[in-house]
């Protein structure tokens, strides 16, 4: 029997999506292990937090109230704590910006092998993990070579857990070394472009080369405003300097989840795909009927968009 040790995510008042897809591949892992699946919840309102993480699969949250955002030093401590205190095996972080900072730290404070960017768990006998290389092009195995180890998952590559739960929710005390707390969190700035976070948005339209020039932007613009979704898009627009860093969709811009995301002349490189395969719905428009996009839409218009889009705006309108 194997345990893990799950740590959940949160950013000012609200769990991240990749606490509730930690809740999924911790299941599935501790299924194939038999043993029990813990979730740490490290600061906030940790109590409303384990309301929310009361999930199927859960067998104890462990909440530590220290601080109201996240800190390195806090969780680096609290975690070591935690793992000192419950034994598991194995401890899942998100291969998020806060997972690369603490997720280090921890593996050489426990000394374990830390694996990142998880796309696949499994476990027969040892932890096989599947990542992806040469820029998603290719799938490897790792096989942990350990009794122990850390792993980082990617999101929005496991299904969120949503069946609720009953398990329990113990209070963890420890303490933390304040000499070692070396900064603070004392506030936010939002900045270039930061009036909308596309990671929340329910509906995407997303735009790529095949827009062919930045004044033609404003028709996808339309469009977005026409089905109130937001603007997002691929690299090369960001590139061109067309559009802010944070309306990027893919391995170097953001994961996004959302309801509904309407790809319009974008190829589908691997690259970008790895941003937006977990969307519910993908509707794609390009000229080329070959578009590796059409590989995972379910919908799929070939054509040129400056044809498609003004008759979607028409229609919708």
């Amino acid at each position: 029997m194997s345990d893990v040790l799950a740590i959940t995510e949160h950013r000012r008042g609200e769990l991240r999506d990749v606490s509730f897809e930690l809740v999924t591949a911790g299941s599935d892992l501790v299924g194939e292990t038999g043993g029990d699946l813990h979730l740490a919840v490290i600061g906030g309102d940790v109590d409303a937090f384990a309301d929310e993480l009361a999930l199927d699969g859960v067998d104890t949250i462990h909440t530590v109230p220290e601080g109201d955002e996240f800190n390195h030093d806090v969780y680096v401590q609290a975690i070591a704590a935690l793992y000192e205190e419950l034994d598991p095996t194995y401890v899942l972080m998100g291969n998020t910006v806060n997972g690369l900072d603490y997720a280090p730290a921890v593996a050489e404070q426990l000394d374990i092998p830390l694996v990142t960017d998880a796309i696949g768990l499994s476990n027969d006998g040892s932890l096989v993990v599947t990542r992806e290389m040469y820029a998603s092009k290719v799938e490897s195995t790792v096989e942990v070579d350990a009794d122990r180890a850390a792993v980082t998952i990617r999101s929005a590559e496991w299904e969120p857990t949503e069946a609720a739960g009953e398990p329990a929710v113990e209070a963890f005390d420890f303490e933390l070394d304040e000499s070692r707390v070396r900064s603070r969190v004392t506030g936010f700035e939002e900045v270039g472009g930061g009036d909308v976070d596309i990671a929340d948005a329910d509906v995407l339209v997303s735009v790529g080369r095949g827009i062919e020039e930045e004044e033609n932007l404003e028709l996808v613009q339309d469009l977005a405003d026409t089905l109130g979704a937001t603007l997002s898009s691929s690299r090369p627009i960001v590139d061109n300097g067309w559009l802010p860093k944070d309306r990027q969709v893919g391995q170097s811009g953001k994961v996004v989840t959302p309801k509904v995301y309407l790809a319009i002349g974008i190829s589908g490189a691997v690259q970008h795909v790895a941003g937006m395969k977990g969307a519910e719905t993908i509707v794609a428009v390009n000229t080329d009927p070959d578009a590796p996009i059409f590989d995972i839409a379910d919908y799929g218009i070939v054509g040129d968009l400056f044809d498609v889009v003004p008759e979607l705006i028409e229609q919708f309108s």
